[in-house]
């Protein structure tokens, strides 16, 4: 498909600064610009069918602490992909060494607490105002407000998607440095049932204020809040107070090994939580003395299981007689695939290579009738009958050329600049959605300097940066700039159109802009 494009050249002219188009007095085939649209020149816009094919990434991903901004809990199954399931894994660590726990401590309880990423604007608010605060019987007002957790999935199974939350001990040890290597697919050795939940996909926050004068009584986040076994804890951690057991590091990791969470369900949705502020709060009773009267204390004792810890999310699959499975098991590099399957968390990828016979034809009209790129992108439709879903559509990819770890080139240049995004999607809320893949600077170098056309390699999620708007993958390089995403807790999926026979207007495809005077 042919035509005329008048009004890319506005856009095209701001991206002078990362020599997409360079300008010039003098009309050499690679200095072509400005001269394309004087004198009512047009622009021109060629597709080129690509070869488009699947990747299989082995259902495994780095998702060890390195890699988790975000962790995921839950399971999702769907018929194109199958099952895929997200357990968390990690150690605990005392806040504090040789805790003084004081005389005669006892647990009153154990509390896992998470903080779920959850919908802010949709909110339920229960007002109390005839409360009493128990802690002095304080006439009071309690407000609760209830928010649902962020999901991907499905979130009405029989009515409400209900999840049976448990945490085991973990058995075997998981290692003293927090920055080790981990993969989704390392087992662990589950030990005792420390806890389970019934979880209906909400979380609450609490305020309590003093009626008399408004003053804050309680305070609490909007967590989710998991009771756990006080005799364990009694036994593995108060007791224990100055023991060698709690003396350091080293021997505290080796005696309490850690925890794993996990849904006993194989359906429902995946949601996301924060890793970094996960605890357990141990809450106990202990003697005061005061003026010979004893009394009993409240106290409460975090166990820590943030960032220091070792921590990973373990992830399972189930594709068995899926189409996902099918299409994973053939790696067509030559013909391509009719469908493509991309999917976060380890799941599969999907590979784009331009025909050298397209390049070559390019290439003579570069040469011989003195062309200038434009604009180069890779268009792709998401498959109407097999991805015809509410579920909600990937809105990035990171995208590489299969034989580097940096980033195109087009990212490298413009990250920064506001006039270039390396992934456009259209239409995400419709049946079919499509993606452009802008390789403009990549491309033009293989057309006009003739360096060598590499195979592009795209995976669901989304390049990470720091807080203060950079690229950690720029910020790093020598760590590669690929490994700076989101891919490990993005569990997104979609199914893409292909290569198909040639003149279907949805197959995956080459868009090339150019001029010429």
């Amino acid at each position: 498909m042919i035509k005329n494009i008048k009004k890319l050249f506005n856009i095209t002219a701001s991206l002078v600064i990362g020599s997409l188009i360079l300008y010039s007095c003098e009309p050499d085939a690679d200095m072509l610009g400005s001269q394309f649209f004087q004198n009512g020149a047009q622009g021109t816009e060629t597709s080129y069918d690509v070869i488009a094919y699947n990747v299989s990434n082995n259902n495994i991903i780095r998702t060890d602490n390195a890699r988790l901004q975000s962790a995921t809990l839950g399971a999702f199954s769907e018929p194109q992909f199958g099952m895929q399931k997200s357990s968390y894994v990690t150690q605990v660590r005392p806040s504090s060494y040789s805790p003084e726990f004081g005389t005669n401590p006892v647990l009153d309880s154990a509390v896992l607490v998470i903080k779920p990423i959850y919908a802010a604007d949709s909110v339920t608010t229960t007002t109390a105002d005839d409360y009493i605060y128990p802690v002095g019987a304080v006439p009071a007002k309690k407000v609760v407000t209830t928010f649902p957790v962020a999901k991907y999935g499905k979130t009405k199974i029989d009515g409400k998607t209900v999840f049976n939350i448990k945490v085991n001990e973990v058995n075997d040890f998981l290692g003293l440095a927090a920055e080790d290597s981990i993969m989704s697919n390392r087992s662990v050795a589950e030990g005792n049932l420390l806890g389970t939940k019934v979880f209906n996909g909400n979380i609450s926050a609490i305020k309590i204020t003093k009626d008399s004068d408004n003053s804050d009584l309680y305070i609490r986040e909007a967590t989710l809040r998991i009771p756990l076994d006080s005799t364990f804890f009694q036994n593995k951690i108060i007791t224990k107070g100055k023991s060698p057991e709690l003396a350091d590091a080293a021997s505290f990791t080796r005696y309490f090994k850690g925890i794993k969470l996990s849904v006993v369900e194989n359906d429902g949705y995946i949601f996301n939580f924060d890793p970094n502020s996960v605890v357990i709060n141990l809450y106990y009773k202990k003697d005061k003395v005061e003026n010979g009267t004893t009394t009993r204390e409240e106290d409460v004792f975090p166990l820590d299981l943030g960032a220091s810890n070792t921590h990973f999310n373990q992830i399972a699959y189930d594709r068995t007689n899926t189409p996902a499975a099918a299409a994973m098991a053939v790696y067509d590099t030559i013909n391509g695939s009719p469908k493509l399957f991309a999917q976060g968390m380890g799941g599969p990828g999907i590979g784009f290579k331009i025909p050298e016979s397209k390049i070559a034809d390019i290439r003579d009209l570069y040469n011989n009738q003195k062309i200038g790129i434009i604009s180069a992108k890779i268009r792709m439709y998401t498959d109407e009958v097999s991805w015809n879903n509410k579920y909600q559509k990937p809105s990035y990819f990171v995208v590489k050329q299969k034989k580097l770890n940096t980033f195109l080139e087009d990212m490298s240049a413009l990250a920064y600049t506001g006039l270039y995004n390396l992934v456009k999607p259209f239409n995400l809320d419709k049946n079919p959605a499509y993606y452009e893949i802008g390789i403009t600077q990549t491309f033009k170098k293989v057309i006009e300097k003739q360096a060598q056309s590499d195979h592009f390699i795209l995976n669901v999620g989304s390049y990470t940066f720091d807080a203060s708007g950079n690229l950690l993958g720029s910020i790093y390089p020598d760590l590669g700039s690929q490994n700076f995403n989101t891919r490990a807790y993005t569990p997104n999926r979609v199914v893409l159109v292909g290569t198909t026979d040639h003149g279907n207007e949805k197959s995956a495809k080459l868009i090339l802009t150019y001029g010429k005077k």
